[in-house]
């Protein structure tokens, strides 16, 4: 919802007041400043983000979304009208009820790492079975032998973060056209072949909706009442490479 920028030597906050209704969004990002569609975002694979940063919650405490990275803005941007499948490789926060299809086993939820490419020609070339994959994911047998290949397909890597959210980290991930990796304070949290086709947009936001959108044909999405002010804010910010 707001940006502040106090002096050189403090932090960029991005904060959202206590909601009792609707949708609030603090956010910067860099897609919005092309004129011309997804296909013209600033940032191809070949990137390293760099970022310090905390927030005012820890996690499960902290309602709605959070994060930062690289996406392709499928559900909104100012210079495209129409949605696309989702790409995108971030350091990214869900708290409940938001459920997304990442981690191999138990919900999509919490802080941690993540790449995804829902567009690619592999994951193209099965979508007109995704309706007997849904029906078929209830049978256990089928989940657990089956979805692993389907995450596979997506692009799909994923690698909880286990630091305490309000405090101050550095959080680094290096995108390649061979693979992503992902570092937390110096150390490796995850290192994947999966890469995201490009051009992507750069994005680093707090709000406080939920999306469920689970293996078994399950999609909701909404907002969240937050009692307090939530913020997130970022000391320092490099994306180097093109």
């Amino acid at each position: 919802m707001r940006g502040t920028r106090p002096s050189p030597q403090e932090p960029l906050r991005l904060e959202i007041p206590p909601i009792s209704q609707g949708y609030a969004d603090a956010q910067i990002d860099d897609y919005g400043l092309v004129a011309h569609g997804r296909n013209h975002y600033p940032w191809p694979p070949g990137v390293t983000m760099t970022i310090r940063a905390r927030f005012s919650h820890s996690e499960g405490e902290l309602l709605g979304t959070a994060g930062f990275g690289f996406w392709n803005a499928p559900f909104g941007d100012p210079t495209v009208r129409w949605p696309a499948l989702p790409r995108a490789v971030w350091f990214f926060y869900g708290s409940a009820p938001n459920d997304l299809p990442l981690a191999a086993e138990g919900p999509g939820r919490g802080w941690y790492a993540a790449t995804l490419d829902a567009g690619t020609g592999r994951v193209l070339a099965v979508a007109p079975l995704a309706p007997a994959v849904v029906l078929l994911n209830r049978y256990g047998r089928f989940h657990q032998r089956f979805w692993p290949q389907i995450q596979d397909r997506l692009g799909i890597s994923f690698a909880p973060i286990t630091v305490d959210m309000i405090g101050w980290h550095e959080y680094r991930l290096s995108w390649r056209r061979d693979g992503c990796d992902f570092w937390v304070d110096g150390r490796s949290l995850l290192h994947t072949p999966h890469s995201p086709r490009g051009p992507l947009g750069f994005v680093c936001w707090v709000d406080n909706q939920y999306m469920i959108v689970t293996e078994y044909g399950r999609v909701r999405w909404g907002a969240l009442n937050t009692p307090t002010t939530q913020w997130l804010e970022i000391a320092e910010l490099t994306i180097a490479g093109k």
